[in-house]
């Protein structure tokens, strides 16, 4: 048996170990950076499913979707607001963490989907935009 002393939040305790196998280290060698295989991320192109979304966009809108299962936590536009490329629209709340849903494009809101407190899923349309005439 080892004998082991353990600081834990300014308070240290003196504990006991019993060494099963002392012939290898019990963590095994960290691979080195050179090994570890490196995958390429490709960027996050929102789907709205059909089976998801029973909403169909105005003409020249673009439907804004949930980039994951949550609740609105709150939502920051109406119908009628000018809205600017990446402002945030809505605040979801997923597992105990806000997350944020931009604006994909500068543009007026043209109908908000969600009300606070709606839970939505993966894919579910939040609002729809209409682009900004160029």
């Amino acid at each position: 048996m080892k004998m082991l002393r353990i600081t834990l939040e300014g308070k240290t305790y003196d504990v006991g170990v019993e060494v099963l196998d002392d012939s290898a280290s019990a963590f095994p060698e960290a691979p080195h950076s050179s090994d570890v295989p490196v995958h390429p991320l490709t960027p996050f192109t929102p789907t709205v499913p059909s089976s998801t979304v029973a909403v169909s966009p105005l003409a020249g809108c673009r439907v804004v979707v949930s980039p994951m299962a949550g609740h609105v936590f709150k939502c920051l536009v109406k119908p009628g607001d000018v809205v600017s490329l990446n402002q945030v629209l809505i605040v979801l709340d997923a597992m105990k963490m806000e997350t944020p849903v931009v604006a994909p494009s500068a543009g007026t809101v043209r109908a908000v989907l969600v009300k606070e407190g709606d839970a939505v899923d993966d894919g579910h349309a939040l609002l729809q935009i209409e682009g900004l005439p160029q």
